[in-house]
């Protein structure tokens, strides 16, 4: 009996302190959320008409692009119809949030003409206060290094050069009258079905005709790699009708310079922004991926992939504000939930040897052994699945501390009571853990529901709370019946423990049982 009791013991601290240990070395620790780390939160709200459901479609692919660039647990709530992401510890918050606010909406438009743009002003050089949309110009855009699309097949490799200034004209150009049937410029750069300027990130101008195709045309498998020394996204086609039959119409009319697409363009548009617009010089393309340039850094290549692989948000949101934590706030935060936590645990440690004497020694070396596992399980979480922990988990662990307490008081004051009835601290101890482990288990059951429910039917920081409440309460069962349970037992037939005041009761006058 003794020697199983003290295999267990040593077996339990020594698993337990071994990952500690393995944790530590290996560097991992837990990741702290916004309000403990600082970060931004951006608020989402949807304009024009959108269906209910697709909102939840919405949630889905922004946590996606979020998870995808590697912030601990973002949180990505919804609120009525309004969405709430919370970014926490980003480096680079505009570059989040650029994730986060991006439709993903790619078309791909004929450019009718490239250039800069070349703004009607008045005698004394001001714009003028009322100026019709159609009085926009280009004019040729200062030259620039020729850069590449490339098409690769199976086994193949087709290049498709670019030259930003083919096929500019020298002269500035073309109201909207000189193309088509007087088509109108739509001020909205998003149309898909009207003629629009739009620029790209280095200020050059395109005015495009109606969408040819959109983004659904690629697969989901969209990835930034180096080629030529150039950042590109690489993205497959789809097959048939959704896929490749509306690239090909769109390639075919722009390689034969049609009235449709007279420069031989096709701008790959993002969100009413200009991607890449490559010259097109093969008209049917078969099988194999298309390249997209468009001098790109990683970073840039980067999130256009994850556009692209995640899909477009079927609602159209625009950020209603966004608020940031600095991390100073964060560091206040957590110093005062450690401090809290602190003095809260010290107070009892107190308390519980001024009441049970020497035996609450076992607690005070079991909660060293719960920080220890929780600590372990926290950091792991953080590093394998984006587990962060906030100030309502923090809340949740104090919480439990109070259950673990409780699991301690309820085994100590049976054994007072084993004691008073007469019998030695041997049998008392073993007789009160037997009795109390079935209550201790039920009370931690009835937390652990609790903390389920919560889980599923609240979000935020309420859901947080139920996590680290929840995942305390499991070790402390567990901490219970491995460490608790032997370490009585044994401490019970231990001289230290006989003949002499344990938890208030002299063990020494106490018969036999």
């Amino acid at each position: 009996m003794i020697r199983r009791l003290v295999l267990t013991l040593v077996a339990f601290c020594v698993l337990v302190f071994g990952v500690f240990a393995a944790i530590i070395v290996a560097g991992y620790s837990p990741s702290l959320g916004l309000d403990l780390q600082g970060g931004a939160s951006v608020t989402l709200v949807p304009v024009g008409d959108y269906e209910p459901e697709a909102i939840d479609v919405a949630v889905e692919i922004i946590r996606s692009r979020v998870d995808s660039i590697g912030v601990a647990e973002p949180e990505i709530i919804r609120q009525g119809d309004t969405v709430v992401v919370n970014l926490p510890g980003v480096e680079d918050q505009d570059r989040a949030l650029q994730i986060v606010g991006a439709q993903g909406q790619v078309l791909l438009r004929p450019v009718i003409q490239s250039g800069v743009l070349n703004e009607s002003t008045t005698e004394d050089g001001s714009t003028p206060v009322e100026e019709s949309p159609t009085e926009t110009t280009l004019e040729p855009a200062p030259a620039s290094g020729p850069g590449e699309s490339r098409r690769r097949g199976a086994g193949t490799e087709t290049t498709v050069p670019v030259d930003a200034t083919e096929e500019v004209s020298e002269e500035p150009v073309a109201t909207p009258e000189a193309v088509g049937d007087e088509p109108v410029i739509s001020e909205d750069p998003t149309d898909p079905n009207a003629y629009v300027v739009l620029q790209d990130d280095q200020g050059q101008a395109y005015l495009v005709g109606p969408a040819g195709a959109t983004g659904d045309v690629f697969e989901n498998d969209a990835q930034a790699e180096v080629s030529n020394g150039q950042w590109v996204v690489v993205v497959s086609l789809r097959d048939g009708a959704a896929g490749e039959d509306q690239w090909n119409a769109l390639a075919t009319a722009c390689f034969n310079r049609t009235e449709i697409c007279p420069t031989g363009q096709i701008a790959i548009v993002l969100d009413g922004t200009v991607i890449s617009a490559p010259v097109v010089q093969e008209a049917v393309f078969t099988g194999g991926s298309v390249q997209i340039t468009g001098d790109f850094t990683q970073q840039e290549a980067e999130d256009l992939a994850k556009v692209l692989e995640f899909g477009a948000v079927p609602v159209e949101f625009e950020v209603a504000s966004v608020q940031t934590v600095s991390p100073t706030l964060g560091a206040e935060s957590l110093r005062a939930a450690v401090i809290s936590g602190g003095i809260g645990v010290l107070l009892i440690v107190l308390f519980f040897f001024l009441y049970y004497r020497l035996l609450p020694i076992v607690m005070l070396f079991g909660l060293v052994v719960s920080t220890a596992l929780l600590w372990s399980v926290i950091s792991f979480l953080s590093k394998t699945n984006g587990l962060a922990l906030t100030l309502a988990g923090v809340a949740g662990i104090i919480v439990s501390i109070g259950v673990t307490v409780d699991s301690y008081v309820v085994l100590f004051e049976n054994l007072k009571d084993e004691l008073r009835a007469g019998r030695r601290m041997r049998g008392a101890a073993q007789r009160s853990f037997t009795s109390t482990f079935r209550t201790i288990l039920i009370a931690n059951t009835a937390s652990f529901l609790g903390a389920i429910v919560l889980w599923y039917l609240t979000v935020g920081a309420v859901r947080g709370f139920a996590f680290f409440l929840g995942l305390s309460v499991l070790i402390n069962v567990l901490v219970v019946y491995f460490y608790t349970r032997p370490a009585i037992l044994l401490l019970a037939r231990s001289r230290m423990f006989n003949g002499r005041s344990v938890l208030g009761v002299e063990t020494s006058e106490v018969s036999a049982p």
